[in-house]
């Protein structure tokens, strides 16, 4: 884990973007709780505001959802 990652930033998700509500380093991924530098987002979910560590966790929630 990155030590530099200090503060938990607030953002907002929308398609192809995020916006930063409040300032930090890092967000958490929505169902494991890793810390993802806000560089690195990648996966997310708009209509659950939720945020995933990659994509064979954003494959495993999407199934979830659609009951695949």
């Amino acid at each position: 884990m990155n030590d530099n990652l200090v503060k938990c930033a607030q953002i907002i998700l929308d398609h192809g973007q995020f916006k930063i509500i409040e300032n930090g380093d890092y967000v958490l991924c929505s169902i494991t709780k890793k810390k993802i530098p806000l560089e690195e987002i990648k996966y997310w979910n708009v209509d659950l505001q939720e945020i995933y560590a990659g994509p064979e966790i954003a494959l495993q929630r999407y199934k979830e959802i659609n009951g695949i």
